[in-house]
């Protein structure tokens, strides 16, 4: 396991552009080490990824970790005792944590309503026995299902519980709108989350230093699917004082690129930019041309989980291959391939009764998928620094969707 030297510092180099496009291929430095992007992070909600080892996310060359300060609040007092995340879960490496400002707006999905100033968001479920995530200017008030207590964050808790937690990079707190919200109710929200991204800031800079090394700060974007909206909030945070952007929101597929560029081409250049909660090959490809440089979510783990296995000619479903000998992926560089694992093999565990079988299935899917996607942000800066970005992106994609 890669031991990294605290140099207490942090900071951003470009190290080739693409041409005629906003994306690039740089360096981010942490005091826990440096990150190559484009580079995919690996979420560990809670410190850990979902039936790995540290030991594992070495083996499949992940860069940095991904947790979360709403599912880390109620140890974070823990893990500021061992000085921060890197430390306490083992991981030692460049660490984020998102703000668990999605964690807290989602628990009004189908729970009930997420309630906003004087007027309700209507979701799935409006029973009143059910629980409710109040929004006001100072946070969230919320009801944890997992404490079955009362709670509330605000951009002020958010940042005391992230800096407890101590990653090298944080996020501020803000409200995610959905694709039903209105324009008028994304103009009300946004306004909060500007409002609240100066809280955040201010707050942030009086513990950022509390564990003997600089942890950083990004500003989320949100404005929905407007142009006008997120131009305008991508200039307002452009003046404030952040180490880097977390580009937010719920995105629809085909409007990926256009919302990207809007942010990116008022964003300043010499700053990271991490895109929330997304992995889909084209995706990440589309993110990367548009000018992201990492990127996180939980879908190659749980889709390994349920049995798809990516590969680079698309992914496939293990429950079709009984009896195979076929390895997950010819030519595939992940720990599992190499140690000739085959599908046949993977998918008897898969299906077996015994929860020791099961674990170990979960753990050799999910350390395939994610060195696929790690791979793929590999080659994606490979194709930058080489100057042939435009069609790398086109062959990969003509493979793994068959167009």
């Amino acid at each position: 396991m890669t031991e990294y030297k605290n140099n207490n510092t942090f900071s951003f180099e470009i190290v080739k552009k693409i041409p005629g496009k906003l994306g690039r291929a740089g360096i981010i430095h942490t005091p826990h080490g440096d990150i190559k992007t484009p580079a995919f992070m690996c979420v560990g909600t809670k410190g850990e990824v979902r039936f790995l080892s540290m030991q594992d996310l070495h083996a499949i060359q992940a860069q940095a970790m991904l947790s979360n300060g709403y599912h880390l609040r109620n140890v974070s007092e823990e893990i500021q005792a061992q000085k921060g995340l890197a430390a306490w879960s083992g991981w030692n490496g460049p660490t984020l944590t998102d703000s668990g400002g999605f964690q807290v707006m989602s628990l009004g999905s189908g729970l009930g309503k997420v309630v906003s100033m004087d007027r309700e968001k209507e979701v799935i479920n409006t029973d009143p026995k059910d629980r409710l995530a109040i929004v006001s200017e100072d946070g969230v008030q919320f009801h944890d299902p997992f404490t079955d207590q009362d709670d509330f964050i605000g951009p002020e808790e958010s940042m005391q519980i992230q800096c407890r937690i101590g990653a090298d990079i944080h996020m501020a707190y803000d409200e995610l709108t959905s694709l039903a919200d209105s324009y008028e109710y994304n103009v009300e929200a946004l306004a909060r989350t500007e409002r609240w991204a100066l809280r955040s800031l201010a707050e942030h800079k009086k513990h950022r230093d509390d564990l003997g090394y600089r942890q950083s700060l990004y500003g989320v974007l949100q404005g929905g699917r407007w142009e006008d909206l997120r131009r305008s909030t991508a200039q307002k945070f452009a003046k404030m004082d952040f180490d880097g952007y977390g580009l937010g929101g719920a995105f629809l597929k085909e409007s990926l690129g256009e919302i990207l560029t809007w942010c990116c081409e008022e964003l300043p250049e010499n700053k990271p930019r991490h895109l929330l909660g997304l992995s889909h090959p084209d995706d990440i490809l589309i993110g990367v041309e548009m000018g992201a440089d990492t990127f996180d979510c939980v879908a190659p783990t749980r889709e390994a989980r349920h049995g798809r296995i990516y590969t680079t000619h698309g992914y496939y479903s293990l429950s079709k291959f009984a009896d195979s000998e076929e390895l997950l992926e010819q030519g595939c560089d992940c720990p599992v391939c190499k140690a000739g694992w085959t599908r046949g093999q993977l998918r008897a565990l898969m299906k077996s009764e015994k929860q020791e079988d099961k674990h170990t299935y979960y753990n050799l899917a999910s350390m395939h998928n994610l060195r696929f996607i790690i791979r793929l942000t590999e080659q994606a800066r490979q194709a930058i620094l080489d100057g042939t970005y435009a069609e790398f992106k086109e062959n990969f994609l003509k493979n793994y969707y068959h167009r």
